[in-house]
């Protein structure tokens, strides 16, 4: 019984986790292909530049995203320690 509840929360918690962090991630990756498919256009070959272009995207998708990650967060809390014996 206990085993099969930690399984269960173990599991919620790992797919909160790759749900919240998508939008990030997701921009990242989009922003490193357009700066990828620049670089290949104008054949400017330089590894720098896409690191400010992420930091600066990745730090406002997680601004924006805050209060959507925060409520999930608050529920998926509310649902585990409501669940505790």
């Amino acid at each position: 019984m206990i085993l099969d509840s930690s399984i269960d929360l173990v599991r919620e918690s790992l797919v909160l986790m790759m749900t919240l962090s998508a939008p990030v991630l997701g921009a990242a990756l989009a922003v490193g292909l357009v700066i990828s498919v620049l670089q290949a256009v104008t054949q400017v070959q330089e590894q720098t530049l896409t690191f400010v272009p992420k930091i600066l995207v990745m730090t406002a998708v997680a601004v924006l995203a805050t209060p959507w990650i925060l409520s999930m967060l608050m529920e998926f809390s509310v649902r585990m320690f409501s669940g505790m014996p």
